[in-house]
Order: C-alpha cells, then structure tokens, then sequence
C-alpha cells in the first residue's frame, strides 16, 4: 500500500513540474527535478540546456533584455563547448536583436509547443529515472492502434480506413 502512495505522490509532483516547464517557470521545473530526481539534470545535460532555455525565453518575452543576458552569460554560455548547443544558444542569443522577438525567425522558441516539447522531455527522462515507463499503457495502445489502421489504409487502398481521430474515436 506504502508503495502505491509513493507512486501517486511522486505522480503528483511529476505533474507540477510538468506544468512549470510547460508554463515557462522553468527555475521552479529544475528546483523541484532536483527534489526527486536530484542527479537527473546533472547527467542530462541536454535537458538541463532546454529547461535553462525556457528561462531565457521568458526573460525575452518579458522584455528585461539585460537580464536575459546577464543570465545567458553565466547559465547557458558554458553549454556553448558542446558544438549542437552552441547553435541552438545561438538562435536563442538571436532573440535579443528583435524589438518584436515573436516576428523573428526563431519566433518557434517562443512558441507553446517548444515549451510542451521541453515539458514532455522532462517528465519522460524523469520517468526513466525512476525506471518507470515513459508513456502509459493507453499511449502506446493508441499509438499502436494509429500504426495498425495505417497498415491496413495502405493494404485497402485510398477507401480503406479514413486517418484516426482520437476525438472521433471518444465520441463512438
């Protein structure tokens, strides 16, 4: 019984990282990481670069350029060595030079999805390290469901099965 409670609550503050990283609060995401997980970042580096990533994005987003940098100096700038950081530190170093950074051409490091993508990165690495299962059972079904009925839309032709939709799928 103990270890089902562990679980939901090791369960609850996956969530509540989750949600900071996704919200862009990404000091708050690496703090709590540390709590449960506190040798995870050290080892995942390229995980630590793209939450310390989300932080500069907010700093831009929220107009304190100088801070941005001051932080980028002393937080990202020794990621720079490892030559895949350094472009991405680059794009984001970018950023500074747009009065408008949203109409940049880096505008998708703004963008919601790059933070959902950072957020699912976390959690997944820290369900591994917790040597858990990275997705649910109801993922990998869904996903094998997609791959099955592709399967049979290329055997039947074009009139075969029409794309799944999960939305479809609920409302049947």
């Amino acid at each position: 019984m103990r270890q089902s409670v562990d679980h939901l609550e090791d369960m609850e503050k996956r969530k509540k990282i989750f949600h900071s990283a996704l919200e862009g609060n990404a000091l708050e995401a690496i703090e709590l990481t540390g709590q449960i997980a506190p040798d995870l970042l050290e080892k995942n580096k390229d995980l630590h670069f793209d939450l310390l990533s989300l932080r500069f994005v907010e700093l831009v987003c929220s107009r304190k350029c100088t801070e941005a940098l001051g932080f980028a100096q002393s937080e990202l700038t020794p990621f720079g060595k490892v030559q895949k950081h350094l472009k991405k530190l680059e794009d984001f170093i970018a950023l500074l030079a747009y009065e408008e950074p949203e109409k940049s051409p880096m505008f998708h490091l703004l963008s919601s999805e790059y933070r959902q993508h950072v957020a699912d990165s976390l959690n997944r690495a820290i369900l591994a390290h917790a040597n858990l299962p990275s997705y649910s059972a109801l993922e990998r079904l869904v996903q094998q469901m997609t791959v099955v009925r592709q399967c049979l839309g290329e055997e039947c032709g074009k009139e075969g099965h029409p794309p799944f939709s999960l939305k479809d799928f609920v409302k049947s």
